[in-house]
């Protein structure tokens, strides 16, 4: 009989053996299209943004026996904000200045990058991107950094952004072809927002697209966007303009500030915009998953982009030409005077922000935020991780016109899942999480719902009415967006909270 210790090692040889060898492959574009059920190879798990799984192991019926796989503590007083990729068995995810790769079979540590201490925020971290043998992570000091997947060590590092002028980093990027693209943080300061492409190879830089004119700030790109590769458009949510709670410097809509774009990959020009928060004066900006479905609406076969937007709309969009199908509220919202002719929001000025102060819904964190919803096909539902929310904007002359210029201060909120049909914007169903929302969601083919509530459960619901199938508590925050994946014949998911990342799975033999 092979000794306790003797045992030990042979298993944790097998298993970094085999996650060593398994490294040697990584996801080419062609994977990056088409992703197996293998594979988690992007921050969406597709180029579409819908984070919805074909698997269907794990159902409604069976998923009450849904037990804990392994957990992988990060040691990191940092909070997991990240969608860990899986590229051939190895789980790629990270927190500010660090990025792991874990064995996704066993939860074993096979490297760990740390970058030098900098001045950068760290307010969050969401992810790396995976391409033909390296990771890239974006540093709080922005820096895209190329790491080798086998090692973790550095292949190259370049810098996008001045972090003395109050620029900063922690979105995924997302690759497409040889374009590694990226966005900026930085609306703290009067900064002018952009996206940038670096070639996967050599890092050498393709070009810049900047949201606002050079006499214009904000439209900051902060969120990992989406991608159609028959239209070849790259679409993107960006920021509020700035100063940001006062526009006696900035009058008119302020053109791709709150905004959805869609890009050419391949130069960076732009295509169309579609303002969602026209003359925003809130903080609400529009960087919210652009989420890419084809299907029927009003009759026709349509190619669209929806967005449940942090302002507290649901929009519908022609993602061909950025024309508006539909726009409508999908929580509380006070602060608008209609629709346009184009469907945008019409700003009601009598809700800026004054020296009384003015009560507004949804308040600055928004009606939604980073947290991704998941779009499910079956149902035709978008399911929103929502808040229904209340605050109090102030802004005088006397807070000047750089930054912030104001302030705003909570009164109420409420988390709630809402279950939107993408084909009228009516709410189907809703399912209350505490005082706030924390996780974002996942869908799959078997019709259940992964997420978390405010009282740090990780829950299953059933995505058909949104009633409570499982849940389990995991004893700390959880701010992840749940993936999922198949490997040796079994069903995974992965739920983050704190420091830790869960995988949940069945008991073998569960059918």
């Amino acid at each position: 009989m092979m000794n306790t210790w003797k045992s030990k090692v042979c298993v944790w040889t097998l298993a970094f053996g085999s996650a060593s060898a398994a490294v040697a492959q990584l996801p080419d574009q062609a994977t990056l299209l088409h992703p197996g059920a293998d594979s988690w190879p992007t921050y969406h798990g597709d180029y579409t943004g819908q984070r919805h799984s074909k698997l269907t192991q794990i159902t409604p019926k069976n998923v009450g026996s849904l037990t804990l796989a392994w957990a992988f503590q990060t040691r990191s007083q940092m909070e997991l904000k990240s969608s860990p990729l899986l590229v051939d068995g190895i789980l790629y995810f990270s927190v500010p200045d660090s990025v792991f790769a874990v064995d996704a079979r066993s939860g074993h540590l096979v490297w760990h990058y740390t970058y030098p201490p900098n001045k950068g925020s760290h307010i969050g971290q969401r992810g790396v991107a995976a391409y033909k043998g390296s990771i890239y992570f974006l540093s709080p000091d922005c820096h895209l950094v190329a790491l080798d997947a086998k090692t973790g060590k550095e292949r190259w590092r370049v810098e996008i952004g001045d972090v003395a002028k109050g620029y900063w980093t922690s979105m995924a990027p997302l690759v497409v072809g040889n374009h590694v693209m990226v966005g900026v943080s930085g609306d703290f300061d009067n900064l002018r927002g952009y996206m940038k492409s670096f070639d996967a190879e050599t890092g050498k830089e393709q070009w810049t697209w900047y949201s606002t004119p050079a006499d214009r700030t904000g439209g900051m790109t902060w969120m990992t966007g989406t991608y159609d590769p028959d239209l070849n458009l790259v679409y993107w949510g960006t920021g509020n303009p700035t100063p940001v709670l006062t526009a006696v410097t900035r009058p008119g809509d302020g053109a791709n500030t709150c905004s959805i774009v869609a890009l050419n990959p391949d130069t960076g020009q732009l295509a169309w915009s579609f303002s969602v928060s026209p003359h925003d004066t809130h903080d609400w900006d529009a960087t919210e998953v652009p989420v890419l479905i084809d299907g029927p609406f009003q009759g026709q076969q349509k190619k669209m982009l929806i967005q449940a937007s942090r302002n507290g709309y649901f929009v519908v969009l022609d993602r061909t030409n950025g024309k508006s199908l539909l726009t409508t509220p999908y929580s509380p919202v006070n602060w608008s005077l209609g629709l346009d002719k184009d469907g945008r929001p019409i700003p009601n000025p009598a809700k800026d922000p004054a020296p009384d102060g003015r009560l507004i819904a949804p308040d600055e964190g928004g009606a939604t935020n980073f947290r991704s919803p998941s779009f499910d096909p079956k149902t035709g539902l978008l399911i929103v991780p929502a808040r229904e929310a209340y605050s109090i904007y102030f802004s005088k002359p006397a807070d000047g016109t750089y930054g912030w210029s104001g302030a705003d201060y909570g009164v109420w909120e409420k988390g709630v899942l809402k279950a939107i049909d993408y084909r009228t914007g009516k709410i189907r169903w809703e399912h209350e999480t505490g005082v706030s929302t924390t996780s974002g969601i996942l869908t799959t083919d078997s019709g259940i719902t992964f997420t978390g509530d405010f009282h740090d459960n990780a829950l299953a619901l059933n995505t058909a009415d949104g009633k409570t199938l499982w849940h389990a508590n995991t004893g700390a925050m959880i701010s992840t967006s749940p993936t999922t994946y198949e490997l040796d014949g079994r069903q995974y998911v992965l739920t983050g909270s704190g420091g830790v990342l869960f995988a949940w799975t069945l008991p073998e033999g569960t059918k």
